[in-house]
């Protein structure tokens, strides 16, 4: 028969079986503010907290290398490949307060293309991390040019800032624009404003 565990014990949601600290320090937060942590609304908000920030930042135990192999595919394709619109979430390191926003993605493919799905995971793997939207967008960039060994690689970002919404300057309304390109992207005038163009119209809002 399995050991049972000791009453209240926590257990580290990464799923390695050991206890998570995480719950503890969240009950001392609380009580920092002038909250009672155990009064009925906060009682189980510290485990809560632990899992969110958890599922938040699982993109530091995600392989690159096992989410892309398998997925890549010879063809004789040369022609610009997009993925626009994607959907991403990602925490400010600086207050580890949320950002969010879309991430748009071309590559020009070098006799091999990506699982499309594959691109979306990429974004996420990268964005569930505590973030600052500029090294986040170069690292997409750089994992998926080295990955397919394409001519090239657009990025571009645009994101809203709780940190600067919810707080500091207060701005409603302003949207982050980062965007990374290599290869032919960057070198050539006509590849890079062909992507350009071909998301432009997505970019009007967030």
């Amino acid at each position: 028969m399995p050991s049972k565990k000791p009453a209240g014990q926590k257990v580290d949601v990464r799923g390695n079986g050991g206890p998570s600290e995480i719950p503890d320090l969240v009950h001392r937060m609380l009580e920092l503010l002038g909250e009672d942590p155990e009064r009925n609304g906060l009682l189980k908000t510290p485990e809560r907290v632990d899992k969110a920030l958890r599922f938040m930042t699982r993109g530091y135990k995600q392989d690159l290398d096992q989410l892309l192999n398998g997925a890549m595919f010879p063809i004789d394709y040369e022609e610009m490949v997009i993925v626009r619109d994607i959907d991403f979430f990602s925490l400010c390191e600086h207050h580890m307060l949320p950002f969010f926003g879309r991430c748009h993605v071309g590559y020009l493919p070098n006799r091999k293309v990506v699982g499309l799905s594959k691109i979306p995971r990429v974004v996420d793997a990268f964005s569930r991390r505590l973030q600052v939207q500029e090294r986040l967008t170069v690292q997409i960039a750089e994992t998926l040019e080295r990955k397919l060994g394409a001519h090239g690689v657009g990025v571009v970002m645009e994101a809203r800032h709780l940190c600067m919404m919810m707080r500091g300057v207060e701005k409603q309304n302003t949207i982050a624009v980062t965007s990374e390109m290599r290869g032919v992207f960057r070198d050539q005038q006509q590849t890079r404003d062909e992507f350009l163009k071909l998301i432009r119209r997505t970019t009007e809002s967030v």
